[in-house]
Order: structure tokens, then sequence, then C-alpha cells
């Protein structure tokens, strides 16, 4: 059987702008001073990462702490360091973990590995082929077309429909391809209405809205983020309780829907679009008629995702099934005969092989915190919480999640660095560990203030938005992301057993 058809669809020789080619693997140059700024960084990075290790060989072991885990926290210093800076490449920090857990006596040569190749692995790889062929099929662009027909040509209401769409995709799809494929639709709709790079108030406002419509989807189900599942496997880790994909559902689709138009509505009021109406409806009916009834590859991808989605929510309560082993046969089934929705040398070029490197680092970190117990040392460290008010450290602890993306703009690092010892806090208090290191888990997506995050500067390396345009509208979000996250663990989170 043919490969899927990704080429867009034309109507009467006239280019589509709203049904641009997708590529789920968009990469873009990054602007020309983060390339200036890399140049400098990998000198110092690498300097810098030396330095931390001599340093931490030289230091003697604080009272309380193993050598293994002070040598831990040198490995975990030197890692931060190279991913920030990128110094060397960041599959290769990953590598990098692994070595330096053993030549440093941390941990053994097996146990760093396995650390390394856990079911978040897996998880990951998979959700990197579903985004595959959700693009390749056409599924997404008809979705995105359906949805644009029904936002008309008010140029309010088309951020909306391009926000509405990224959050839902990004559901079901990591936030980076998600982001990339309405990136890719909204790029010839700016250039067909001239808005200008930099200027446009229409331009920031999508472009801006694209990247925080991603973070927000992307936490509505596990399935939306490598995040998600990196923190459920360290709360069951460090924490020994199980979240279910119900449970994760519980909050994080009330959150999707009440933050995704709140962003549109912040939006609208920082960067009011200067033109009323865009494009011609009319043009979008013929559009949405020419791509004609669903075809059979996208009819074999929605069974299979409508499949794949009631077993994950079916093992909230049959805990037989495995949400990663559900993964897994789904991507098996894409291969197979009669299906032929995906090649392995396609999905090799789907993998973003980088962001799954860099999860395997921060699962082989994770895990010899706990080995090494550097973990119940951090929480010694932490002012005691024990009577303080649940509410009040719940938004402690979200809100310097969101914070810390300043200085650490690597949401699964961060969820490497803050969950373990928070889970033992937890613990030490008399509280579900739940309760506190689901909102690290959440918070970790509210990567908002300035566009560090790999999804947010795919948007901003077009030029439509200077960094400092994000810091207003994301201040605020981030804000009212954390009220939302606060509310819902007081209130949501007792009923669906988290308590």
């Amino acid at each position: 059987m043919s490969e899927p058809q990704t080429t867009p669809t034309r109507l009467s020789g006239r280019p589509s702008f709203y049904t641009a080619p997708v590529n789920s693997q968009v990469v873009d140059s990054p602007p020309a001073e983060a390339a200036a700024s890399r140049g400098l960084a990998t000198p110092v990075g690498l300097a810098l990462a030396v330095l931390v290790t001599i340093i931490t060989v030289l230091l003697p072991t604080p009272d309380g702490l193993t050598p293994a885990g002070k040598n831990l926290v040198g490995v975990f210093a030197v890692a931060l360091i190279l991913w920030v800076t990128e110094a060397i490449p960041i599959a290769v920090t990953s590598f990098l973990v692994i070595v330096l857990q053993w030549l440093l006596q941390i941990t053994t040569p097996v146990a760093a590995i396995a650390g390394f190749m856990t079911p978040v692995f897996f998880f990951v790889m998979i959700m990197f082929c579903i985004a595959e062929v959700v693009v390749s099929t056409g599924l997404a662009r008809r979705f995105a077309v359906a949805l644009l027909t029904r936002s008309g040509n008010d140029s309010r209401r088309v951020v909306l429909a391009f926000m509405i769409g990224c959050s839902t995709i990004s559901t079901i799809m990591s936030d980076v391809p998600a982001a990339a494929i309405w990136m890719s639709m909204a790029l010839p709709l700016l250039a067909r209405v001239n808005a200008v790079p930099g200027q446009s108030s229409f331009g920031k406002a999508m472009m801006i809205g694209i990247p925080f419509a991603s973070f927000i989807g992307g936490v509505a189900t596990p399935a939306g983020s490598s995040i998600n599942i990196l923190a459920i496997f360290q709360i069951e880790q460090f924490g020994k309780v199980q979240v279910s994909f119900l449970q994760w559902m519980g909050l994080g689709v009330p959150m999707w829907l009440i933050l995704t138009p709140i962003s549109w509505w912040v939006l609208m009021r920082c960067y009011p679009p200067e033109m009323p109406t865009i494009g011609d409806p009319e043009e979008l009916r013929r559009e949405r008629i020419a791509l004609g009834p669903l075809t059979g590859s996208e009819k074999k991808v929605l069974g299979l995702m409508s499949l794949m989605l009631v077993a994950w929510i079916a093992s909230s309560w049959i805990r037989a099934i495995d949400t990663t082993m559900v993964a897994i046969a789904g991507a098996v089934a894409m291969f197979l005969p009669g299906i032929n929705l995906l090649t392995w040398p396609r999905a090799q070029r789907s993998i973003g092989w980088d962001a799954l490197m860099l999860i395997g680092g921060v699962t082989s970190l994770g895990a010899a915190a706990g080995s090494t117990g550097l973990a119940k040392y951090l929480v010694g460290a932490l002012p005691d919480m024990q009577l303080w008010p649940v509410a009040m450290v719940i938004a402690l602890i979200s809100a310097v999640t969101v914070l810390i993306h300043l200085p650490l703009p690597i949401n699964p690092a961060i969820v490497g660095v803050l969950i373990p010892p928070i889970a033992l806090l937890a613990i030490g208090t008399g509280q579900n560990p739940a309760l506190y290191a689901l909102p690290v888990g959440f918070t970790a997506s509210c990567a908002m203030l300035l566009p560090l995050d790999a999804v947010a500067v795919i948007t901003y390396a077009k030029g439509y938005y200077r960094m400092t345009d994000m810091l207003l509208p994301g201040a605020i979000i981030s804000v009212v992301w954390v009220i939302v996250m606060t509310t819902l663990m007081v209130w949501i989170a007792p009923l669906l057993g988290l308590l």
C-alpha cells in the first residue's frame, strides 16, 4: 500500500493559505542572537562543567549525606549546565550522565542504564509516532480547516480557533509537534494579511498564543506530554502512589477548559489585532469541501486512537492494563499489513531523539537520587511545612515550579529535580505524595514567562514577537495557572482519591 499523502489540498490552482504543508518535525534556525549566544555558551558551558566536576570530587561530604549522594549533586549540576548551554549535544550529555555515575561510584553501570530505559522512555517514543500519523494522514489539517470554518473571519475568533485547535491536538501528542503543526498553518495566514513580524499585534497574539495553547492542552491527559508520564513515574517511584490515567484527566481536563479561554482573553487585551477581519469565509468553506470525506487512513487513525484512549481510561479500574503497554501495542498496530499507517524509516525520522535521550538522562538521575539518599537529604534541608495549610503549600510549590523555568528552562529536568524531595516531604508531613508532587508535574508545563522552552522557541524563531513580549501575558496566565492548580488540588483531588 502506498504511503499516506502529505501534500496539501489545492483549490483551482490557488494557494491554500489555511492548509499549508504541515511537518511535525519543523526545525527552525535559531534567531541570530540565539546562535551567537550558543557560540559563547559552548566553551563557557564546558569549562563550568569541568570545574563543577573537580569541585565535587574535592569537596568533603556533608553530614547526613553519603559520598555517592554528594557526587550525584555534582552530576546533576554538570548535566543541567550542559543541557542549558548545549555545550555538547543534549543526547550526548544524557549518555555522559550514565558514565559519570559509574566513574564517581554513584551506582553500578547496570543500575544507571536501567534508570535510563524506563517505561517513560518507550511511552514518549510512541507519542512521536502518534504525532506523525495524525499529521501525515491529513487528520490534523482536516481538523484545522473544520475549526477555522466555524470561526469565520473575525480576527479575534481566528486566534481563538488556533488556540483551541492547538490545545486540543496537544492533549494526545507532545507539545513541540502540536505547536509546529499549528505554526505552519499560521505562517501563510499571517503573510496573507501582511502581518509585519515584530510590529503586528495580530502576529504577536497568534504566535504567542500557539505555544501557550500547546502548554495548556498538554496537561489535559497523560498522553499530552512526556513531562506528564515522567511525573507519574516519579510519583510512583518516590511516593509509592499510583496516579491513574483518569485521575490525571480529572485535574488536567478542567485546567485545559479553564485556562485556554482565559489565555486567549489575556492575549487579546495585551495584543488586540490591528485588523477586525481577515480572509474570506467562502474560501474556507470551499477548502473544507475540497478535502472530501474522511480517507481510509484517517478512519484508521481515529479508530486506533479511540481504542487506545478507552484502554488508557480503563486502566484506572483494571490495574492489569498498563498504559505503556497499550501505547506500544497501538504503535505496533500502525505497522501491521492492512493498516499500514507507518513505516520504520518514517518513524525514525519522526522521533525527537534529543527529547527522548533527555528523558532517559533525567530518569536515570532520579533513580540515583533515591538509591543514594540524596532525595531524603534534600527533604531535611526544606523548612518544616507540617503545620502549613495544604493550599499554601500547593500554591508555593506551583509558584516555585513556574519561576524555576527562568534559570532551568528544561521541563523534564524540573520534574526530575523537584518531585523526588517533594514526594518525600509529603510523606514526612503525613500527606498523600501525589497532593504535593502533582502540582510540579502540571506546572512544569507552565513555561510562559520567556520563550526559553523548545515549544516557544519554535514560534519565537519566526520573529513575530520579541522575547519580552511574552513576559506580560505569560506572567498573568502563570498567576492564574497557580490559582487554578491550587483550587483544583484542594477541591477536586480529594474526590479523585488523592488526599
